[in-house]
Parts: structure tokens; C-alpha cells; sequence
């Protein structure tokens, strides 16, 4: 049930971010992808009902261990595919690979 919800929400823009509200590094990484005119939809998984759940699910699939103190989240998603998290965010942007992307997703036009 928490894969399709993840999956449903990861899909409902170009890009998607799941984050709770007290992650500065989901606030960094809604920060580069605004500066960059990306319009991300922002879940904060700690604001949501399901949250838990879907954090759980969101670990499984970044292969984190939660008991080992491996963040989950910020997870962002770009054309429904799981990139990662902050680190694979910000390697992407500094190999020049994140624009391209987020171009081919349809969520830049430059």
C-alpha cells in the first residue's frame, strides 16, 4: 500500500520531494532545484497522516538502514525514477547531469 501511494505522489509532477519539516538538507536541496525554476511538489512526510509509512517505504527503496542512522529522507524523485538524496542531488548538479535531466523530465524549458 505505501509503495503505490509513494509511487502515485512521486509521479504527480516532474519532480518530487519527500522531506520533513525540521530537514535542512531538504531545504537545501528545494533550494538548488528552485534556484534552477524547477517547481517541485514538496511532501513533508512528519505533516502527513501516512508519513511513517511512507518513510518506511522510501528507505527500503534507498537501500537505508534506518537503525544505522541513514537519512531517508530528503528523497527526490524527477520524472517518477528515485534519484536519491541530498548527496546524489548535489553530485548530479556538479557533474553537470542534474540540468539535462531535469530538462528531459519536463521540469525546466532553458
Amino acid at each position: 500500500m505505501a509503495m503505490d501511494h509513494v509511487a502515485r505522489l512521486a509521479s504527480e509532477r516532474a519532480v518530487v520531494v519527500f522531506t520533513a519539516s525540521n530537514c535542512s538538507m531538504g531545504d537545501v536541496v528545494t533550494s538548488l532545484l528552485s534556484s534552477l525554476g524547477v517547481n517541485a511538489a514538496v511532501h513533508d512526510l512528519d505533516r502527513d497522516p501516512r508519513g511513517l509509512e511512507m518513510q518506511r517505504e522510501l528507505a527500503r527503496r534507498l537501500g537505508a538502514d534506518a537503525g544505522r542512522g541513514t537519512p531517508t529522507v530528503p528523497a527526490v524523485f524527477v520524472g517518477g525514477n528515485l534519484v536519491g538524496g541530498t548527496n546524489r542531488v548535489m553530485a548530479l548538479h556538479l557533474s553537470g547531469e542534474l540540468v539535462p535531466m531535469l530538462r528531459n523530465a519536463g521540469a525546466i524549458w532553458l
